[in-house]
């Protein structure tokens, strides 16, 4: 195998740069190819920045509930909080909604339908994060199936799922995961790559022609150290992801070798967090403790511009979107088909 282009590679604190404003929890960012950015935003929809760093607010109807929660239980657990993001095959945003437990799709102008609420008759469970492959299946996480999702951020806790949405519906094609986050395909959409964030691991699974999942197994360390939250592919095979609230930026080699690329974390508040969550005590006070500033609990991953350097990292409490640049493109994303623009599916 040539050279690991991140071989030596960290990123250089004063390189990093922001875009967008005022904005409500960022959780997930896609890239567009002509460099307009959408990103999850706590008022019920997205924010659209266009490359001239314009933007707009996108949703239905704006919902005051994230910005004047009185306390952060509250804030993180309840009201709509747009989360996983995906483009649907005729632009549409796909929105795996953490708040309200729905799978929704939104147009461009704001219009939202609920596409699943239930699964085998009963409710779908904290949806996280929504993936869209070639074959335009949709790969589905559920955290868990308890209301509030802080109840289950215990490693004891293993009642998350991955779902999938084809032409037959949608049906539990994985469970019992340790709070399922984000899920990436791999270049040869092989293999499902499953954040367990109270893991704290990186799982995959073999993806069966008919989207079974079979042959589960760790991939990189057992324990990553701190709770992974997003991951994306690079163009050379590494995963990159964040650990939330550690607040770190991290690489699993093709071998599995991690390297942490970005530390903004607070150790202290990071190793007591970690000590009060194996003792089963974690609230919401030392969650809180323990971020950093560039973007304070680090969430998802994407890659974008014109070649796919640089690198945006969305969060859950910051406000605007840290970017940088990588030594090696991301993966290319399943695009929206440019030509079914307008139409429906």
């Amino acid at each position: 195998m040539s050279a690991n282009p991140i071989d030596g590679f960290t990123v250089d604190r004063a390189t990093i740069r922001y875009v967008g404003h005022d904005l409500q929890r960022p959780e997930c960012i896609l890239a567009e190819r002509d460099g307009t950015l959408w990103t999850a935003d706590a008022r019920g929809g997205v924010v659209k920045i266009l490359p001239d760093g314009r933007q707009e607010i996108i949703t239905r109807s704006h919902a005051r509930h994230f910005a004047e929660a009185a306390d952060a239980e509250t804030k993180f657990t309840q009201g709509t909080l747009p989360n996983g993001l995906a483009f649907a095959r005729n632009g549409d945003i796909l929105i795996a909604n953490f708040g309200t437990d729905l799978l929704e799709v939104m147009s461009r102008s704001g219009e939202t339908r609920v596409l699943h609420d239930t699964i085998d008759g009963r409710p779908i469970g904290k949806v996280n994060f929504v993936v869209r492959d070639s074959r335009d299946r949709l790969w589905v996480t559920v955290s868990t199936r308890i209301k509030n999702w802080m109840q289950a951020a215990v490693s004891t806790v293993a009642d998350g799922y991955i779902a999938l949405v084809d032409d037959h519906g949608i049906r539990i094609v994985a469970d019992g995961f340790r709070f399922t986050n984000e899920v990436r395909l791999d270049a040869a959409e092989a293999h499902l790559y499953i954040v367990e964030t109270t893991g704290p691991c990186i799982s995959r699974m073999r993806v069966g022609r008919d989207g079974s999942l079979s042959h589960r197994e760790v991939f990189g360390p057992s324990d990553l150290g701190a709770f992974p939250d997003g991951i994306a592919f690079d163009a050379h095979g590494n995963l990159w992801g964040t650990l939330v609230m550690a607040d770190q930026v991290f690489v699993l080699t093709p071998e599995g070798d991690c390297r942490i690329l970005l530390d903004d974390g607070n150790p202290a508040a990071t190793r007591a967090l970690r000590q009060a969550f194996e003792e089963r005590r974690a609230t919401p006070d030392l969650m809180m403790a323990a971020c950093g500033t560039i973007a304070p609990w680090m969430a998802s991953i994407t890659f974008g511009g014109p070649d796919l350097r640089t690198v945006y990292v969305g969060s859950l409490r910051g406000t605007r979107l840290p970017y940088f640049r990588s030594p090696v493109p991301g993966l290319p994303m399943v695009h929206w088909n440019e030509a079914r623009a307008g139409t429906t599916g």
